[in-house]
């Protein structure tokens, strides 16, 4: 690689601290400038999103995530000033639990349980990992982020005998989402058992009269925050529902949102050499041929960088990956992404990365400041922190030499302003991305069908329970069970739950095996 190609190439932006080096990505001549009247569009697109547009037709509302770290954007006095005091309230707030104005049963808060699942829980989870010290934090954050029993227990053994003084957010939009009122309930459980009172320890963050805001309201819980029907759960982080846990934890919640705002006016621009999320939706263009033919995988050599791939996850492949197109045409767009941290991949698949198949790009984070105190040498004239760049470089040279593409971004430092500006460089980079490729980034149809699906599972195990209690002592296998439902076509999911109700004795239910696997036989009683 050349230094005239990488300084062609490479894009450096001092207002938000940010480098772009594209030029191992293998951009062939003249290739920005083809992309102009594509990139005019994009930019008006974006240009009428933040105005107020109906961007998610499905729903009829409006994408307004942009306007949570510059409320002057809102199109609506009343969005602006519930923006405002959205942000004054979660200040407020975390002053009262700071100052032991607000205490749990046992005294002041020193943990915090966050109960949320996907953008509820992953931009949270980022945030918490990237800029808390468990040590210097205010308090210490655990998280709900699934509904298995297991790991709530993990979580709660997390927390031993401070449940008394921790504070539980309940996170999630309508009220309804079956993954977060589980988690309500298992903690409120967790508390009753303890002789204490859930709801002296509880916050919702929802929308306004939603279930959950009910039932809020009516238990008497501490504090409820207003969740917006125009900001989509993948781009919620830097509203109630990650700066609520952020601020408890005390982190600076202003950073963030000062850091986002600075990177969304460099992005606003409609020069594509003078905008990053451009430049990076331009990027995967080509890397991906518009098809989504290469994989995104995040490199960041940071542990505290550790989470941003797997909230890039949920950002940018619900967000891209839709099977139609605006015009309705059949078109399976996505980019498949993962990672994990440099130099820990190195030992886990830079391997196949370098010699196996072709089919990625790398996006390499590098943070050049090391730590905040000097650092010792680990040999001569050298630190641990000068090994972890000379690890970043030479994988970076290592995939050049055998033709695998990489972009590299370099940020000074791990901070709150940092961090909210790498958040808001990637939302507009989704939807830069998404108009280039005439799709909608703000809806996820195939989210809801797996939430229908799943419903349909817990009817049949509904069924299943019915069926064995009505026919006591008789011992059925799977297709006799499913016969006596009525549901032949679904044998295989009667197998598949009747085998997880008798491993954990649902309504008595016991496994009899069988000559092979598939004739095992259930029965209650």
């Amino acid at each position: 690689m050349s230094w005239e190609t990488y300084k062609a190439l490479t894009f450096d932006f001092p207002e938000v601290e940010l480098t772009l080096d594209l030029s191992r990505l293998g951009l062939p001549g003249g290739y920005i400038d083809s992309k102009r009247t594509e990139f005019d569009k994009a930019f008006a697109a974006m240009a009428e999103l933040e105005k107020g547009a109906i961007a998610n037709p499905d729903e009829n509302r409006m994408v307004g995530h942009y306007w949570l770290r510059d409320a002057e954007l809102a199109p609506k006095p009343e969005l602006k000033d519930a923006i405002e005091t959205g942000v004054r309230q979660i200040k407020a707030f975390a002053e009262k639990v700071h100052s032991g104005e607000i205490q749990g049963a046992n005294g002041p808060i020193t943990d915090v349980l966050v109960i949320g699942i996907g953008g509820s829980a992953l931009g949270p989870q980022f945030i918490a990992h990237a800029l808390g010290t468990p040590s210097e934090d205010k308090a210490r954050i655990h998280f709900f982020d699934n509904t298995d029993p297991d790991g709530m227990d993990l979580a709660l053994n997390g927390i031993g005998d401070r449940l008394g003084n921790t504070l539980s957010l309940v996170i999630s939009k309508s009220g309804g989402t079956a993954e977060t009122r589980n988690g309500m309930l298992e903690a409120k459980k967790a508390y009753e058992d303890v002789g204490l009172d859930f709801a002296r320890h509880a916050v919702a963050i929802t929308g306004v009269d939603s279930k959950l805001d009910q039932i809020a309201a009516g238990e008497g819980w501490l504090e409820r925050f207003e969740m917006w029907d125009w900001v989509g759960g993948r781009t919620s982080v830097l509203c109630a529902v990650g700066l609520v846990g952020a601020a408890l934890q005390g982190i600076d919640i202003q950073g963030l949102l000062d850091g986002a705002k600075t990177m969304d006016q460099v992005t606003r621009t409609s020069s594509i050499e003078k905008n990053p999320a451009a430049l990076l939706a331009l990027s995967w263009y080509h890397a991906t041929n518009g098809k989504g033919e290469k994989d995104m995988v995040i490199l960041p050599y940071k542990d505290r960088l550790l989470l941003f791939s797997r909230y890039l996850q949920q950002l940018i492949m619900e967000s891209l990956g839709k099977e139609f197109d605006l015009d309705g045409n059949v078109v399976n767009q996505g980019i498949a992404v993962y990672g994990n941290k440099g130099s820990t991949d190195q030992h886990a698949y830079v391997q196949q990365l370098r010699e196996g198949v072709p089919n990625f790009f790398a996006t390499f984070i590098e943070v050049l400041t090391d730590r905040a105190a000097p650092s010792i040498e680990v040999e001569d004239g050298v630190t641990s922190g000068d090994f972890l760049q000379g690890f970043l470089l030479g994988t970076r040279e290592a995939l050049a030499e055998k033709d695998r593409p990489s972009i590299t971004i370099t940020t000074l430092e791990v901070s709150e302003q940092s961090i909210g500006r790498l958040i808001a460089l990637y939302e507009r980079a989704v939807g830069y991305y998404a108009t280039l490729t005439n799709i909608n980034a703000y809806h996820q149809p195939g989210v809801e069908a797996g939430k229908k699906a799943a419903g349909a599972a817990i009817e049949l195990g509904k069924g299943i329970v019915s069926t064995l209690s009505s026919r006591k002592g008789e011992q059925l296998d799977a297709p006799a069970i499913a016969a006596a439902m009525g549901k032949p076509e679904s044998t295989e999911l009667v197998f598949k739950i009747a085998l997880h109700m008798a491993a954990n004795a649902k309504a008595g239910i016991s496994k009899i095996d069988g000559g092979t696997w598939h004739d095992a036989k259930f029965s209650i009683g």
